[in-house]
């Protein structure tokens, strides 16, 4: 192994000392577990299940997760959503998507699922510590809206990618005024949902007022983060009467956060 794969191996090894492999094919788990064993001495468990999967991630808090993606009894896309959309604590795990046939169509599905990476079969050692560095050492930002849960799907596999179509922000961090934007736009779809899906909504808003918080403090908007603060201890005040929840109050509490909607973007009245 060269002294370059080291040092990295050596960065990323905190981050690996956890492994759940989701895989019917004992053949397939057993070499990726000794692959990871090899790489980091982790401790590796294995599911021939999604929902034994989910058992063992509730307890054995993975801090990343290989799964095959399907069809049944795995079902990587669905275990990825499922677990995107739980309460547990891994539920921000990095999951690499593994499979022999990688089709346009099987890598959409699993990028919108809140996959971070792809594996195909038959891969490298080299293939894999890709695939390990870019969820490790390279580490997108979360989304956490309604509809979609996970991490920025405009880098989705992104570092091996160069062509034409690769967007210039995908090479540096989300600037402030796009990370404002977006946050806008997610609380905007999280109160129109709420009554539909009350706790992701709910989810999803508090996550917003902590990003527009960041910007505004980031970019020195007193009134940002005034009114993110605000907003964000009425979310706790309703939050703990619990649901039913009233869109129309919470567009009313939000109008200050709302009114930073891109002009492009018509603000709910």
């Amino acid at each position: 192994m060269f002294n370059t794969d080291a040092k990295i191996i050596q960065r990323m090894g905190p981050m690996l000392q956890r492994v759940l492999i989701v895989d019917p094919q004992p053949a397939a788990a057993r070499l990726l577990s000794e692959l990871m064993r090899d790489i980091a001495r982790s401790q590796i468990c294995i599911a021939e299940t999604r929902q034994k999967a989910m058992r063992l991630a509730e307890g054995f808090d993975p801090q990343i997760i290989f799964a095959d993606l399907g069809p049944a009894p795995v079902d990587g896309v669905a275990l990825t959503r499922e677990l995107r959309r739980s309460t547990l604590a891994c539920r921000y795990a990095p999951v690499i998507m593994v499979t022999g046939q990688a089709t346009a169509g099987g890598i959409l599905a699993a990028r919108d699922a809140g996959v971070h990476e792809f594996l195909r079969r038959p891969f490298t050692l080299k293939d894999l510590l890709r695939r390990l560095e870019a969820v490790t050492l390279r580490q997108r930002d979360w989304v956490e809206a309604v509809g979609y849960v996970g991490p920025d799907r405009r880098r989705f596999n992104s570092g091996d990618y160069s062509g034409a179509l690769k967007r210039r922000s995908d090479t540096r961090a989300t600037p402030d005024s796009e990370r404002l934007a977006q946050a806008v736009k997610i609380l905007r779809s999280a109160i129109a949902a709420i009554g539909s899906d009350p706790s992701q909504a709910m989810r999803s808003m508090q996550a917003q007022v902590t990003d527009l918080r960041k910007c505004g403090m980031s970019v020195a908007d007193l009134k940002l983060t005034t009114a993110a603060i605000d907003f964000g201890r009425y979310l706790d005040e309703i939050e703990r009467k619990g649901p039913p929840y009233d869109a129309a109050q919470l567009s009313h509490k939000a109008g200050a956060l709302l009114a930073y909607m891109p002009k492009d973007e018509p603000v709910p009245a």
